[in-house]
């Protein structure tokens, strides 16, 4: 093989984004550099912000960036995603019934509704 042709596997490109002194890793993946585009919007939206507001967050936080972004998606997914895994549905007429047989008489008052 020359020296022209070009191999399957290329080495990865590094770009300098927008002057920026950090370079961004193109065309190679490996499990610790696996990552997202994060593209600023130019201004801010209910669902994007610009470069000055992450700055300004990270700067009013005492984080960096990138743990502005973590905080942000961390308190997104606590507000969106359920905590639990989904139940099998209501309880079975055998399964009230296991329950009545479990509480011990004369203590309690059973109900079906709580209203």
């Amino acid at each position: 093989m020359s020296a022209k042709q070009s191999t399957s596997r290329r080495a990865p490109k590094k770009v300098t984004l927008g002057g920026a002194a950090k370079q961004v890793l193109l065309g190679g993946k490996t499990a610790a550099t696996e990552g997202i585009l994060l593209r600023y919007r130019d201004a801010d939206t209910p669902y994007g912000v610009t470069r000055k507001t992450a700055s300004q967050l990270a700067k009013t936080l005492g984080l960096t960036e990138t743990q502005v972004i973590h905080a942000a998606l961390a308190h997104f997914a606590r507000q969106n995603l359920p905590r639990y895994e989904a139940d099998a549905g209501p309880l079975t007429a055998e399964q009230k019934e296991a329950i009545h047989e479990l509480q011990p008489s004369g203590r309690m008052t059973v109900k079906e509704s709580l209203f």
